[in-house]
């Protein structure tokens, strides 16, 4: 089984754990980290306060810091139960550029066979980057 088809696995696994009451919109997202076998899987978990709401997208890539150190992120997987397939928000889409190239690969799967495959820089071109203090 190839590291693609066991993130998507792990991702789609991770969507129906979504904590979803208020959207019912469940995501899951799995990370292959660059130098680990399995791929680290996230799911959304939403509040009362919508503010405080984490999308699967980052917490599959916090839980990676968290489990294995700052890596090289080599693609991620967002599963969600729609067709067309979902994409990560922008909000998903800047964490991603702390762990990520422009070249890295989304790609969003869905109910049916259809996936979408792209990279971060389509999807976010122009990320905002801390400025070096010289």
């Amino acid at each position: 089984m190839s590291d693609l088809d066991r993130a998507i696995i792990a991702a789609r696994a991770a969507a129906e754990r979504a904590y979803a009451p208020y959207s019912r919109f469940h995501v899951g997202a799995a990370v292959k980290l660059e130098g680990i076998d399995e791929p680290v899987a996230g799911c959304n978990v939403e509040n009362a306060s919508f503010g405080a709401t984490v999308c699967a997208e980052r917490t599959a890539i916090l839980s990676g810091v968290a489990r294995h150190g700052k890596r090289r992120v080599e693609f991620i997987v967002v599963a969600t139960s729609i067709d067309p397939p979902a994409l990560p928000c922008a909000l998903c889409l800047q964490v991603m550029t702390e762990f990520c190239t422009p070249e890295t690969p989304i790609i969003a799967v869905g109910s049916g066979e259809r996936r979408i495959e792209t990279q971060l820089g389509e999807l976010l071109p122009s990320p905002f980057v801390f400025p070096e203090s010289g």
